[in-house]
């Protein structure tokens, strides 16, 4: 006989492990069938040990800038099998954190691939033993994403790679070669520049970081090419070479030609992971890689959900979190408020850091606002100017009419920590009266954000 659990979680990642520990603290028998380590993509090979590699590289920049701040210091070297290693030891730590969870809040982890068998029943295929049944009163599909394979560009994992594969390269290639020019792409040229590879961004796009601000991806894109780091925006890659030193085919835009490269990075997003989980058996509608969901994050199949990046954009793991919340809450009978995707925060850990929220001036205009816009550069603060960094600004946008906050965009030191307080002043639906009413502390970069509103109207006392 099968066992039974009020809630089956198929996937173990950032939203499947959060939705799970909700469910069993608000009492419901919970299982998680995950095949892999827990804690997903972003723990284990994305967001968590890209950003520890991330941090190697900032060090690695500071030192090299010791003299700047008055200090000398011997030659620094890098031991990049160390820098690898470090990364993949604060993953596999938070890996075993989510396990310790699990036995404190009663969650069971069956490891093995999981797919419906109809609405109420998950079969579970381990790696080792038969394949058996698990009844359930409520299935959460959190599969997650795969990078988008590119007709003609297929990884070998070895000299065409994708971002797994470039968190673990044995070592710093001569030439890299990033197709795709979004947050993963941005974030590993900054990277692999800094540690001495020659780098060429490639985009199909006008922009690097095309999404964001235009004031924002202009402002980067200064800052990379001082770097050293070639951009070739407008182009696309139309063949890669497999040689002894391969060459890619960038026609027309940007300069073209051809571009010898050591290793290719492909950044050109990701997928859902539909396939093998019994979805059109059970009825659940998928559409264009991605499995269809309400506000609440039910598919058509009563009793069915699905969470984070296998129902599509924007492929974030906060969002996947805040989905594993709410669809928990609805199957505990609760009445969670859908989330609000128009005030998600994006963030991208290159240096400077890039985070923005809510509405570029662009979209804003072309919403139909009369807007006021403020930016107050890095490099008239306190703080930026006595920690050294004085790369960018921030930039708040606001309706003219009723002082809303439209939208921020940030560019500069510790920029995804300071995006929080605009996410938080749209949360609260607070104007310009209430945030320039808020006493920052100084000398923080916080201020930023204050200037920028004061700058928005014409009130700025330190500009």
């Amino acid at each position: 006989m099968a066992d039974k659990y009020d809630l089956v979680v198929i996937g173990g990642g950032s939203g499947g492990y959060v939705a799970a520990i909700r469910a069993a603290r608000l009492g419901r028998k919970t299982a998680v069938v995950e095949d892999s380590r827990l804690g997903g993509i972003c723990l284990n090979w994305g967001c968590i040990p890209t950003k520890a590699l991330l941090r190697s590289a900032e060090v690695y920049e500071q030192l090299q800038r010791a003299g700047d701040y008055g200090l000398v210091a011997p030659e620094v070297s890098v031991d990049w099998k160390a820098v690898v290693s470090r990364s993949r030891d604060v993953a596999g730590r938070l890996s075993k954190g989510i396990e310790l969870l699990f036995k404190k809040y009663g969650v069971t982890w069956l490891p093995g691939r999981g797919a419906l068998s109809g609405p109420k029943d998950v079969k579970v295929t381990p790696d080792k033993g038969s394949p058996y049944m698990l009844g359930a009163g409520a299935v959460i599909i959190a599969t997650g994403a795969r990078p988008q394979p590119i007709p003609g560009l297929e990884p070998d994992g070895k000299r065409i790679i994708t971002s797994r594969e470039a968190m673990v390269l044995p070592e710093v290639p001569k030439r890299l070669v990033i197709i795709g020019a979004g947050a993963i792409g941005v974030e590993f040229a900054y990277l692999y520049r800094v540690f001495g590879a020659e780098v060429t961004l490639v985009e199909m796009l006008p922009a690097i970081l095309p999404v964001e601000d235009q004031d924002i991806s202009r402002e980067l894109a200064r800052i990379f090419k001082k770097r050293g780091i070639k951009l070739l925006t407008g182009s696309k890659v139309d063949r890669i070479e497999r040689q002894k030193r391969q060459r890619v085919f960038p026609p027309g835009g940007g300069g073209g030609g051809i571009l010898p490269a050591d290793v290719v990075l492909l950044a050109t997003g990701v997928t859902g992971n539909v396939e093998g989980l019994g979805l059109e058996e059970a009825g659940v509608a998928v559409e264009r890689g991605a499995i269809s969901v309400d506000e609440h994050c039910r598919t058509a199949v009563p009793g069915v959900y699905a969470i984070g990046d296998v129902i599509g954009p924007p492929w974030l793991a906060h969002v996947a979190s805040a989905e594993g919340i709410l669809a928990a809450e609805t199957i505990a009978g609760l009445d969670p408020a859908p989330i609000n995707y128009g005030n998600i925060p994006g963030c991208t850990y290159c240096q400077p850091q890039v985070a923005s929220v809510g509405l570029t001036e662009q979209a804003a205009k072309e919403a139909g606002y009369e807007v006021k816009v403020g930016k107050f550069s890095f490099r008239a603060l306190g703080k930026s100017l006595a920690s050294g960094e004085i790369d960018g600004f921030v930039k708040m946008v606001y309706d003219a009419a009723h002082g809303e906050l439209l939208g921020t965009h940030i560019i500069g030191d510790h920029a995804t920590d300071l995006i929080s307080e605009a996410a938080l002043a749209r949360t609260a639906e607070a104007t310009r009266h209430e945030l320039q009413g808020t006493v920052h502390p100084h000398p923080t970069l916080s201020e930023a954000l204050l200037e920028a509103t004061a700058l928005a109207y014409d009130e700025a006392v330190n500009v």
